[in-house]
């Protein structure tokens, strides 16, 4: 199975009700990490078209609050619809399990021991003073990290995170993720005809 894990920095000046509107969000780099070629590569806005085959190709999305953010973004610029692939958003799985959203951050450190690079006000700072290669790498690192929460909570059924001074699981039903039942069917061919 072909798995593309991915993650999106954006760029917007509007903020509604403490949340980014995606309506308003210009995509500044996409990172993916390809299980085919066990690559990790970066695309900004102009070198989309490269990404398109590899997205084409796949038989799973995998991100983090990808189906709410990630994928509608993404979407904005595809030229088909990305939403009819089959993806897995790691966000989600978290909250059916534990009833509340985690941050990818208190996930890495309880699960993985990693702390992320930045944050994603720090990767708009960056991009607003042109640096655009370390966007990069941060968006990449994000991709680095959720890639190994997926590949610890497939090995273990479970994920970690800190509940104030406790490290707590997070036990996840992943005996479906990778098999074609339970999710919606892959749809490698999302352009329109």
């Amino acid at each position: 199975m072909r798995a593309i894990t991915f993650d999106i920095e954006s760029i917007s000046d509007s903020v509604v009700r403490g949340r980014l509107d995606i309506h308003e969000q210009e995509l500044t780099v996409v990172a993916i990490h390809d299980s085919e070629t066990g690559e990790y590569s970066s695309y900004t806005k102009e070198e989309l078209p490269r990404l398109w085959h590899i997205l084409e190709r796949a038989d799973m999305l995998i991100g983090f609050n990808s189906d709410v953010f990630d994928i509608p973004l993404l979407n904005r610029y595809y030229p088909g619809d990305l939403s009819r692939l089959r993806s897995l958003d790691l966000l989600v799985e978290v909250q059916k399990a534990l009833g509340r959203r985690v941050r990818l951050q208190s996930l890495a450190e309880a699960t993985l021991g990693k702390s992320k690079s930045g944050d994603g006000l720090k990767a708009v700072e960056w991009w607003r003073e042109g640096k655009k290669d370390k966007v990069r790498a941060y968006c990449i690192e994000d991709v680095r990290i959720t890639r190994e929460l997926y590949e610890y909570a497939l090995l273990n059924g479970l994920l970690k995170y800190k509940d104030l001074r406790d490290i707590r699981d997070i036990k996840l039903d992943t005996s479906l993720w990778e098999t074609r039942t339970g999710l919606p069917p892959a749809m490698t061919h999302a352009l329109p005809l």
